[in-house]
């Protein structure tokens, strides 16, 4: 089996995986269990705290025809081309690089034909703030009446630079950063699970370091890659990680 970073492999891909952010999910979990998925949601948050990834989230339980209570089964095709990023009527778009009134444009013109597998056809909008004026303009009226079968979920780490007309047309969820003590029990289980040995000194230290649970995970792929067993191993997680996220 080939090689797959830890980032990848540890991703959450339910909403009970989402770790810091049970006021997001809950909140999520009620709504599906409800029957009352909003057209549009705004995730905001600082980088690095598990955005994106509940957006993807979003889409399975939205898409996955054995999903129960908002939680996707994640072994359906759906599911499976959601998670590598290859699903069709999925549609994943970077704000930054794609911030123009003419990707705006075709966004709206795709909006308009119905999904080919999944009841949804969704657009997850990264770094979202990114938009000129003229494109939140013309996203704006395809948030405020979209079809029944499109979805929005936008995401963002300076909610202060998307207009308020835009925010007012979706649920807006705030993901808070991760504790350091939330951040140790899950670096605890991941170590554990890899067969590499740390002390609570050696994991206090690397939490304490930064305060993105995307970058710890990173990290640990280094500190992998240099583990051997024996005495040296805390000491390679402490130098090395703190090294490398600072």
């Amino acid at each position: 089996m080939s090689y797959q970073v830890l980032s990848l492999k540890w991703r959450p891909q339910s909403f009970g995986d989402v770790i810091g952010q049970d006021h997001v999910t809950h909140t999520l979990i009620n709504a599906f269990k409800k029957d009352r998925v909003a057209q549009g949601y705004m995730l905001t948050g600082p980088r690095g705290v598990g955005k994106t990834t509940t957006a993807r989230i979003i889409a399975k339980a939205l898409n996955c025809p054995n999903t129960k209570d908002g939680v996707p089964c994640n072994d359906c095709n759906n599911c499976q081309e959601i998670t590598d990023g290859r699903n069709l009527d999925v549609l994943e778009i970077d704000g930054a690089s794609n911030r123009g009134i003419e990707e705006i444009r075709n966004l709206r013109e795709q909006i308009k034909y119905a999904p080919m597998n999944a009841p949804y056809k969704i657009f997850i909008i990264d770094e979202v703030h990114m938009l000129t004026n003229q494109a939140f303009n013309a996203l704006l009226r395809t948030l405020e009446e979209p079809p029944s079968h499109g979805k929005f979920i936008l995401a963002t780490t300076d909610i202060h630079k998307v207009p308020s007309t835009i925010i007012s047309r979706c649920q807006r969820f705030d993901f808070n950063r991760i504790t350091e003590a939330t951040i140790g029990e899950q670096l605890s289980t991941i170590l554990a699970s890899e067969k590499i040995t740390a002390d609570d000194e050696s994991i206090h230290a690397t939490t304490d370091a930064y305060a993105r649970w995307s970058k710890y995970v990173q990290a640990l792929d280094l500190v992998r890659g240099r583990n051997r067993s024996g005495s040296d191993t805390a000491l390679a997680i402490t130098s090395t990680t703190i090294r490398y996220i600072t």
